[in-house]
C-alpha cells in the first residue's frame, strides 16, 4: 500500500513544480526585458569637449578667407592648410595660427569631439526644416540636409546646463534673416552642430551655437555667430561678420556698487586768531594801551562735505549744500541698481522670447512601449503559473 502511495505522489508533484519552475524563469526574464527597455526612454546629450579647439571662433582645414571687418574673439587657425586672408580688416582677439602645432593639435581635437557629437545616442528625428519648432533639451538627427527657414527655438526649461546636439546626415543652411533663439536658460556654448558635408549661414542669420563640419562653412553678409565655426577638411569663408565668445565661463559684471563717498569734507575751520593786539600805547596823555588782543577766532568754516552717497540710489547728503558729490542722483553709477542685462534686451529665461512652436517630438524608440508591456505581461504570467503550480502542489500532497 505505501509503494502504491508512492507511485501516485510523484507523478501528481512534477507538472506542479516543472510549472512553478516556468513561472519564475518567466518572471524572471520579463522583469530583465522591462529594466532593458526603460533606459532606452530617453538618451539626453551631454556636452562635447571640443578640447583646444575651444579657443577659436575660426578654425580651418585648408584655409581661411575674409572679406569686411568680421570681428573674432578668439583665437583664428588653419591646418593643415596655411592660408588666412583678410585679417585685416577683420580683427583677429586671440591669436592667429597658420599651420603650427597649435592649430594642428586643434584640428586633432576637433576630430575627436565631431566624433563624440555624432555617435550620441538619438532622442528624436528631425526633418528638412528646423524653422518654426521649439526644441527641449536633446539630441535630434536628421538623416540628411536640413534648413532653418524663420526661428529655431531652443528651450532650456530653467536648466543653464541644457545640452542641444544636433547631428546632420549632410548640409545644414539657413535661409536670410533666420534665427536660432535662446529662452529659459538655453546657452549658446551648450548648442552642437555636428554636420556631415558643409554648412552655409546665409545673409543676416542669427545663428548659435558651435559648427563642427566635415568639409566646409560659408558665413555670409551680416550673420553673426555666438559660438564657433570650425571646419575639419575645406575651409571658412567670411563676409563681415560678427562672432561672439561661445565658452560656459560666468558672465563678467561692473562694479558692485558706484563710489562709497563724496569728498571726505569741506575745511575743518577758519583762520585760528585774528591780530594779536592793537598798539601797546598811545599818546602819553591819552589811554594807556590799545585793546590787549583782536578777536580771538574767526568764524570756522563748514563743517563738513557731503558725507557719503547711496549705492542704491545715487543720493547725497550735502554738508553746505553748494555742491554735488560724484554719484548723485543726476548720473548711475557703475554697478547701479538697473536689471537689464548687459547689452540690454530681456534677460535670460523670459519665456516670453520666440514664438512657440510644435511640442517636441516623441522622444525614444517606438518599440520601448512594447517591450515594456510584453515585459509587463511576461512578470504576470510567470507569476500565475508559479502560484497555479504552488497550488497544485499542495492540494496534491493533501490527497
Amino acid at each position: 500500500m505505501r509503494s502504491q502511495t508512492v507511485l501516485s505522489f510523484r507523478p501528481s508533484l512534477r507538472p506542479s513544480v516543472s510549472r512553478a519552475a516556468v513561472g519564475v524563469v518567466v518572471a524572471a526574464l520579463g522583469g530583465l526585458t522591462f529594466a532593458v527597455a526603460l533606459p532606452s526612454a530617453q538618451a539626453i546629450g551631454r556636452a562635447v569637449d571640443l578640447g583646444t579647439a575651444e579657443d577659436y571662433s575660426v578654425l580651418g582645414g585648408q584655409s581661411v578667407t575674409n572679406t569686411g571687418p568680421s570681428v573674432l574673439p578668439l583665437n583664428l587657425g588653419v591646418s593643415p592648410g596655411s592660408a588666412a586672408s583678410g585679417f585685416p580688416p577683420g580683427q583677429v582677439g586671440g591669436d592667429t595660427h597658420r599651420a603650427d602645432a597649435a592649430s594642428l593639435q586643434a584640428q586633432s581635437d576637433l576630430t575627436i569631439a565631431y566624433d563624440d557629437a555624432a555617435g550620441q545616442a538619438s532622442d528624436a528625428s528631425v526633418g528638412a526644416e528646423l524653422g518654426g519648432l521649439s526644441l527641449a533639451p536633446g539630441v535630434y538627427t536628421a538623416a540628411s540636409a536640413t534648413e532653418i527657414t524663420g526661428t529655431l527655438t531652443l528651450n532650456a526649461q530653467g536648466d543653464p546646463n541644457a545640452v542641444f546636439i544636433f547631428q546632420v546626415g549632410s548640409a545644414l543652411d539657413t535661409n536670410p534673416n533666420s534665427t536660432v533663439s535662446l529662452i529659459n536658460g538655453a546657452r549658446g556654448c551648450n548648442v552642437f552642430w555636428q554636420v556631415g558635408s558643409s554648412a552655409t549661414l546665409d545673409t543676416n542669420t542669427t545663428f548659435v551655437g558651435t559648427i563642427m563640419a566635415l568639409t566646409s562653412v560659408v558665413v555670409r553678409t551680416g550673420t553673426t555667430i555666438d559660438g564657433r565655426a570650425l571646419a575639419r577638411n575645406g575651409s571658412v569663408s567670411l563676409d563681415d561678420n560678427v562672432f561672439t565668445d561661445g565658452s560656459c565661463t560666468p558672465p563678467t559684471t561692473g562694479p558692485t556698487t558706484g563710489p562709497t563717498t563724496g569728498p571726505t569734507g569741506g575745511p575743518a575751520t577758519g583762520p585760528t586768531t585774528g591780530p594779536t593786539g592793537g598798539p601797546t600805547t598811545g599818546p602819553t596823555s591819552g589811554p594807556t594801551s590799545g585793546p590787549t588782543s583782536g578777536p580771538t577766532t574767526s568764524p570756522t568754516g563748514p563743517t563738513d562735505g557731503p558725507t557719503s552717497i547711496s549705492p542704491t540710489d545715487g543720493s547725497t547728503n550735502p554738508g553746505d549744500g553748494s555742491s554735488t558729490s560724484p554719484g548723485d542722483g543726476s548720473s548711475t553709477s557703475p554697478g547701479g541698481s538697473s536689471s537689464t542685462p548687459p547689452g540690454g534686451g530681456v534677460p535670460p529665461g523670459d519665456s516670453s522670447n520666440g514664438p512657440p512652436g510644435p511640442d517636441l517630438p516623441n522622444t525614444g524608440s517606438p518599440f520601448d512601449a512594447v517591450l515594456i508591456i510584453g515585459a509587463v505581461i511576461a512578470v504576470l504570467a510567470g507569476i500565475c503559473l508559479t502560484v497555479a503550480g504552488a497550488r497544485r502542489g499542495r492540494s496534491t500532497s493533501s490527497t
